[in-house]
This record gives structure tokens, sequence and C-alpha cells, in this order.
């Protein structure tokens, strides 16, 4: 249980790491309403991390059986989906860097609206996370690829996903309540940089360990 404990932390960090639009518009969210806004739009965000990490991890599970003839290939595509991912989100990150793109853009044209309540800022940003495929497609290469998350348990995929959220939500959390000076940090250029580099390695190191333990 403390691998796939472990293997949904990994998993939740990596997908939750990179600083974009999402986690720019947590920390000016939050530094125009209250803290409890704040952690609630972050907790949308993990939500939707931690539903799409049980639904990766029930159906890798319930596909288990009928995939296991292509279980090599399949672990090899698993490996490159990761590679790519990173590599994607590397290349995005650095061509932002030196673009000097600035993202905070579509979050003062948000300002410039009603701030909304808890409530609100928690389904907006559920449903803003929910929309972007790659969450699931980034779960889904990690629980089929991996040989540890092959034949999961009902509890060991609750906790798989528990891990994840848990993950996601922790890093959210840090970027709604980290206060004017670490959101600058984080949000700046170089911060989303360092932090989009972060999860690259991550996710590379999830694929290498994927095929480390084929």
């Amino acid at each position: 249980m403390s691998a796939i404990l472990i293997a949904g932390l990994l998993a939740g960090y990596g997908i939750a790491m990179p600083v974009g639009g999402v986690g720019t518009y947590l920390v000016a969210l939050t530094a125009r309403t209250t803290l409890k806004t704040g952690a609630c739009a972050a907790l949308g965000v993990a939500t939707a991390d931690g539903l799409y990490a049980l639904v990766a991890a029930v159906g890798g599970a319930s596909l288990a059986d009928a995939i296991e003839p292509a279980m090599t290939p399949l672990r090899w595509a698993s490996v490159l989906v990761l590679l790519a991912l990173a590599a994607r989100g590397t290349l995005t990150a650095v061509r932002e860097y030196n673009a000097h793109s600035d993202r905070s853009t579509s979050t003062s044209t948000i300002s410039t609206r009603t701030p909304p309540g808890p409530t609100r800022a928690y389904a907006a940003l559920l449903g803003l996370t929910l929309l972007n495929p790659a969450t699931v497609v980034y779960f889904a290469a990690l629980v089929l690829g991996s040989p540890a998350t092959e034949s999961l348990t009902h509890a060991e995929q609750t906790a798989f996903a528990l891990a994840a959220f848990v993950a996601s939500a922790s890093w959210q959390l840090l970027l709604a309540g980290g206060g004017a000076l670490l959101g600058r940090v984080l949000t700046s250029r170089k911060g989303r940089l360092v932090t989009a580099l972060t999860s690259s390695a991550l996710i590379t190191g999830l694929a290498v360990h994927l095929l480390v333990s084929a």
C-alpha cells in the first residue's frame, strides 16, 4: 500500500507543479478576495486531479486482464506518452520564458469582474481543470504502464487517487496561501520556468521507473 501512496503522491505533484494560468489565477484570486476563497479554488483544482487519478486507476485495473497480452507494448507506449508530456512541458516553458510571455494578462482581465465566492471559485476551477485532456492522458499512462498498478484492489485505487489529490491540494494551497512574495516568485517568468522544468524532470523520472520496473 505504501508503494501505491508514493506513486499517487508523485503523480499528483507531477501534474500539479507547473505554474501556468491556473496557478497565477489562484494567487491573484486569493490576493483580491480571501484565503478561504483561494483555498476553495485550490481544492477545486485538486479535486479534478483526484477524480482523473481515480478514473485512471479504476479503468486500468478493469482493463488489466483484457490487455495482459499487450502489456509490454502498452508499457512502452506509456513511457513514450510520459516522455512526450515532459518534453512538451519543457519546450513550452522555455518558449514562454524566451518570449517574455505573461499569462497574468488574462488574470488581470478576470480581476475586473466581481470576485467569486468560495463555492463559485471551487466550481469554476474544478470545471476548468476537468477540461484539460492532458490530465487524464497523464494519469492513464502512469496507471496502465506501471506494473505496480496492474491489479489494484478497490482500496488501492482509492489510496492512489487520494494520494494524488493530497499532493495536488498541497501544491495548490501553497500557491493560494503563500502570500504576495511567494506568489510573485512562483508566478514570475523564472518561477514558471523552474516549476515547469521540475515537473518535467519528475515525469521523466516516472517514465524511467516504468522502464526499470518492466
